[in-house]
């Protein structure tokens, strides 16, 4: 079945940097489009970025800009490179593939990874 491991988190001054990794497997990883969510503290999980299987991306609002969503595929490897982090950047991010409907992404898992926590502050 699929595996998903985030890793990378960690605390940060605001305005500062930090890059994020999830290792997946057991799953056909060069043709599915891969994302990012986060889910702050009472918050739902959120959408941050998309990278399709073709390499295109796109971002919330919220973190455009700022971060960068990149993928290797020899290595079936997402990555979430943040700059400029804000303390409303705080949450915990997780991984997975995602599947395109209706003009919108949604997951194509039910089961997610443990996530990464990421938080910034002084």
């Amino acid at each position: 079945q699929v595996q998903l491991v985030e890793s990378g988190g960690g605390l940060v001054q605001p305005g500062g940097s930090l890059r994020v990794s999830c290792a997946a497997s057991g799953i056909m990883f060069n043709i599915y489009h891969m994302a990012w969510y986060r889910q702050a503290p009472g918050k739902e999980r959120d959408l941050v970025a998309v990278i399709t299987s073709a390499h295109a991306t796109k971002y919330s609002d919220s973190v455009k800009g700022r971060f960068t969503i990149s993928r290797d595929d020899a290595k079936n490897t997402v990555y979430l490179q943040m700059n400029s982090l804000k303390p409303e950047d705080t949450a915990v991010y997780y991984c997975n593939a995602v599947r395109f409907h209706s003009g919108n992404y949604y997951p194509a898992y039910d089961s997610w990874g443990q996530g990464t926590q990421v938080t910034v502050s002084s």
